[in-house]
């Protein structure tokens, strides 16, 4: 099913089927599963079943495409999409013709199609720079961590549960997405157990027995640990069916002022804040510093001006760099190849 949706700032959205997000319009940040990114600008995201979305500001409109089961099983090449290793699912839209061609041309009555071609464009972008069969072991190791998190595995356990492979799946593992499997279950408990936290009624000894744990105690000391804040502190400040402008505000601040001021104490004046209090409250609601968001926003309206077909040096103007080599060095530092060659990076 295919629908246009203006989603409400700050409202949870939870996924009940395998879903595709393409975000039409819009500025600031999204989170996904407790996450917040900043960088979703001309990516197709891509959701699994029991994970939510949230638009932490306005003016966002997105096409959303839900999928049925049939769809996603019939091929087990879609799991790259739906079965990604950190909570957000993706593919560079720019970088995809026939994403942008099946999308803008087609009325979407076969949808599971733009499915056959992101997960062609996700292998393209080889995120993890594995090869296929070692592609294979990361997603199957994927699966066992999604039926097995809720319990305490030990390392045996899980090389019996891994000894299919005439790989060694647990080093393979490690070196291409750089945590051990160990802690990727510990990483999914933690995050199901936070969607317990804030999303139910369930009492905290309940949901520690839920997921595992023999003594709830010790389910409030390692929850702490992780978060900074006990089960009962992290359902308390929540606040997920409250309406906070904070970050609406310090986005619209950032969206006209990136251009010509880059210092935090500018922003804490527009907010009638201190610098300290702006910057913590920042770190907790978008989990960057100020200086990150300016950068991020200032790359987001470069990106936007090259694409265009802008010259360096115009831009470097507009964003009040003093010299055009400046706003090059600035921005290969940050995006990984100079100004000149970003708008040449396309599929072929």
């Amino acid at each position: 099913m295919v629908t246009k949706l203006t989603p409400e700032a700050n409202k949870v959205y939870f996924i009940n089927k395998y879903t595709m997000i393409h975000i039409l319009e819009g500025m600031g940040s999204i989170q996904v599963d407790f996450k917040n990114f900043h960088d979703w600008d001309d990516k197709l995201i891509f959701l699994e079943k029991g994970q939510y979305i949230k638009f932490l500001s306005d003016g966002f409109i997105v096409r959303k495409i839900e999928f049925e089961d049939q769809d996603i099983f019939r091929n087990r090449e879609f799991r790259v999409l739906f079965k990604h290793l950190v909570s957000i699912g993706y593919i560079n839209f720019d970088e995809c013709t026939d994403c942008q061609k099946y999308l803008e041309s087609s009325i979407l009555s076969k949808p599971a199609e733009i499915l056959d071609i992101s997960s062609r464009q996700w292998y393209w972008q080889n995120p993890f720079n594995a090869k296929n069969d070692e592609y294979h072991i990361i997603f199957d190791v994927k699966d066992i961590v999604d039926s097995q998190y809720r319990n305490h595995l030990r390392n045996d356990e899980i090389v019996k549960l891994l000894d299919q492979y005439d790989l060694n799946a647990q080093a393979i593992y490690t070196q291409k997405v750089g945590v051990t499997i160990s802690k990727m279950l510990a990483n999914k408990r933690l995050t199901e157990s936070k969607k317990e936290i804030s999303f139910t009624d369930k009492s905290i000894k309940e949901i520690a027995y839920d997921f595992g744990y023999k003594d709830p105690a010790y389910f409030n000391r390692v929850f702490k640990s992780n978060t900074g804040h006990t089960p009962a502190e992290f359902r308390a400040n929540a606040g997920f069916d409250e309406r906070d402008t904070f970050v609406n505000d310090v986005l619209a601040l950032l969206h006209a002022f990136h251009g010509q001021q880059r210092n935090a104490g500018f922003y804490a004046d527009k907010m009638n804040l201190s610098v300290k209090t702006l910057s913590r409250r920042v770190k907790e609601k978008l989990q960057v510093s100020v200086g990150q968001l300016i950068r991020q926003e200032i790359i987001k309206t470069a990106k936007r001006y090259l694409k265009a077909g802008m010259p360096v040096n115009e831009i470097a103007r507009i964003l009040n760099f003093e010299e055009p080599n400046h706003f090059s060095a600035f921005f290969k530092q940050y995006v990984g190849l100079p100004p000149s060659e970003y708008p040449k990076q396309k599929v072929q």
